[in-house]
């Protein structure tokens, strides 16, 4: 007999990504479905607005990664306006975008994912000796792991059990079969966790120092950036660089040893490996580091035949709704897409509460529509995106600073090259990228500082004919994958808008052909170890690093209330 168990919310910050699995008699998925149950709406809010504002209105999309959107946003009306900004403008963007990866990947795996991997109440047993020498097997230079350091961090953590309240730990499935972390490791990731918070700290402040602040930097306009006196400062730039110097130094010495830990100690939990998901791949050239140089390439895999890459055809790239809450279901390019809502809501159903009981739900309308994600295709096929995604395209077209960051990664971890197209593949391929922006990143500022001793310039100046039509957009990435922005401006104003994000390639629901996207693909065929502590089905999904930005109600350019949707938090 088949059990329907909800996940509802799964992400442990933004907290709108719903998931609904059903397993047969042996906990065997069998069918998954992921849904956001909250509209964003930020692409009807630009329409009708000045373009200059856009990025300013499309960081709003989400509060994690602000600065992918603002520099969409502003990057897509550039291409629509025919600008190209300055050198210096481009590099310092690009400054500003490794502060975000930097900042997001450490964040993701401590406060985000780690707990799918760290039993943290296994580590009040722990030898902190032991652990302290168990470092060492994962870096010559382990970062908060003195003996001294790690009794600190039990002793903090006794003071959370005594007290019969884990805080920031709580809600865990501690003890489930499939983790598989000594309590000595467990000690080690958990320090490392509670260094992350301080750390977390400082990546901020180098994306404030041109960005003016964090979330949600100024600095970026249409044409280049406005923080040309910081760039002129060399007390500020060495202050960014003190800054990146010490964040790189934890994700080389703690977040990339911790993943080469992780990679070893979960080699052979089937839990986290054949599980890739959609295997076709798709990712956006990014990182500029010089006025010749990306750090990072574009391309398509299908397949995952890693022995043919194809270039982006962005022609080929669409968005439908036939399982999604819109009006309009044909597929439809993003420069034409169509976002009106049409909520159906959930249905009647049964599912396994936390005792193992059947209980009556509220469930996802299978056969019909049932989220808020649109469904994007490339040339019909769902795309798995991320870091992923990038490090395998990367691989695969011989990309000199990848391949030897991926070789070396096998090569300690012991893990065949077909590993990485896995749950414990997609959390190491996420370390690897870091640790790249952390070695190479500088190239971005060391370019930077050459071309300010003979060009100052940080802004192109242009003009917008209201009496002409444009079209432009941004096609590049975000830390959690492929991202693009796509505009249409008439009369001098936005006309159209549409996003096309990381998490809706990823979290897509069924299209016409009932084929889901990656998350629901990678849940067929897992089998769970305790249908009342679905730990496996939590792990695979946050193994994408899961973003769903959200907007309860939408209003017009005149403050009008076009729909409003509550949500009932007890479903």
């Amino acid at each position: 007999m088949s059990k329907r168990i909800i996940i509802d919310p799964l992400t442990r910050i933004e907290g709108h990504l719903r998931v609904e699995v059903v397993v047969d008699e042996n906990n065997v998925i069998k069918e998954a479905y992921s849904g956001s149950t909250l509209w964003r709406g930020l692409e009807t809010i630009v329409k009708g607005r000045d373009p200059r504002d856009a990025g300013f209105l499309t960081q709003r999309i989400c509060g994690v990664c602000t600065f992918s959107h603002y520099r969409a946003g502003i990057i897509a009306v550039e291409n629509a306006l025919g600008i190209t900004p300055p050198l210096n403008a481009v590099l310092t963007r690009t400054l500003m975008n490794a502060a975000l990866y930097m900042h997001d990947h450490v964040v993701h795996f401590y406060q985000l994912h780690g707990l799918d991997f760290v039993d943290v109440v296994s580590a009040l047993s722990a030898d902190v000796k032991k652990a302290s020498d168990e470092a060492f097997k994962y870096t010559d230079m382990p970062y908060a792991t003195g003996a001294d350091k790690l009794l600190e961090v039990q002793q903090r953590l006794k003071t959370f059990v005594d007290k019969g309240n884990l805080g920031p730990f709580a809600n865990a499935y501690y003890g489930h079969a499939t983790y598989r972390f000594t309590p000595e490791q467990n000690l080690i990731a958990l320090s490392h966790y509670l260094e992350c918070l301080r750390i977390q700290r400082t990546i901020a402040q180098a994306m404030a120092i041109f960005g003016a602040k964090n979330p949600h930097p100024q600095s970026l306009t249409v044409g280049g950036v406005t923080c040309v006196m910081d760039l002129l400062n060399p007390s500020r730039m060495a202050e960014y660089m003190t800054k990146f110097q010490e964040v790189a130094d934890f994700i080389n010495r703690a977040y990339y040893p911790d993943i080469i830990m992780a990679a070893k100690a979960y080699s052979k939990e089937a839990s986290v490996l054949n599980d890739v998901g959609v295997n076709n791949f798709y990712t956006e050239k990014e990182f500029q580091v010089s006025s010749d140089e990306w750090l990072f390439e574009g391309g398509i895999i299908r397949n995952g035949d890693l022995s043919k890459v194809e270039e982006v055809d962005e022609a080929k790239i669409t968005e439908e709704a036939t399982r999604s809450w819109y009006a309009d279901n044909e597929a439809l390019h993003p420069y034409d897409g169509k976002t009106n809502p049409n909520y159906t809501g959930l249905i009647d159903g049964e599912s396994i509460d936390d005792k193992g009981n059947m209980v009556h739900s509220k469930v996802f309308d299978t056969k019909g529509k049932y989220s808020w994600i649109k469904a994007p295709r490339y040339e019909n096929l769902p795309m798995q995106v991320g870091p992923l995604a990038n490090i395998l395209v990367n691989y695969a077209k011989g990309n000199k600073i990848v391949v030897e960051a991926v070789d070396s990664f096998l090569k300690t971890t012991n893990l065949p090259l077909k590993a990485l197209m896995s749950t414990l593949g997609r959390t190491g391929a996420r370390a690897i990228e870091a640790k790249i922006i952390a070695d190479y990143g500088l190239k971005a500022f060391n370019s930077l500082v050459e071309n300010l001793k003979t060009d100052e310039s940080t802004c192109a100046t242009y003009v917008i004919d209201k009496n002409k039509e444009y079209k432009g957009r941004f096609m590049g990435s975000a830390p959690r994958g492929a991202l693009s922005h796509w505009c249409r401006i008439k009369n001098g104003v936005i006309e159209n808008w549409q996003a096309v994000v990381p998490s809706t390639w990823n979290a897509s629901p069924k299209d016409a052909n009932g084929v889901g996207g990656s998350y629901e693909q990678c849940l067929i065929g897992m089998k769970l170890a305790d249908v009342k502590q679905p730990l496996e089905v939590i792990r695979a999904i946050h193994s994408y690093d899961p973003c769903i930005a959200c907007a309860v109600h939408v209003m017009d350019t005149k403050g009008n209330n076009l729909s409003e949707y509550k949500v009932n938090v007890n479903l």
